[in-house]
């Protein structure tokens, strides 16, 4: 599966902003080991799920390293995004 990857640091109260433009997409945010079953196409936790309208704004559980994935599910289309963390 094609999809977008990136990698954020966040504190305690931080939301991550993903700003997508192109078609709708799924957008997940997960820690190392989920990170890396969903590369696998294994199971795997996230926060997140299809979004219809930018910006996704997505809120941590707990300060921390995360991976941040853009995909289109298998559907045809494109898109790009930007990601960036905001204190809230």
């Amino acid at each position: 599966m094609k999809f977008l990857h990136f990698e954020v640091d966040t504190s305690a109260g931080d939301a991550v902003l993903v700003e997508l433009s192109g078609n709708a997409a799924n957008v997940r945010l997960m820690d190392f080991i989920n990170f890396n079953s969903y590369r696998r196409g294994g199971r795997h936790r996230y926060y997140g799920g299809h979004f219809t309208r930018s910006p996704a704004v997505l809120h941590p559980p707990h300060a921390g390293h995360w991976h941040v994935t853009v995909d289109l599910g298998g559907y045809r289309g494109h898109v790009n995004a930007t990601v960036r963390v905001v204190n809230t």
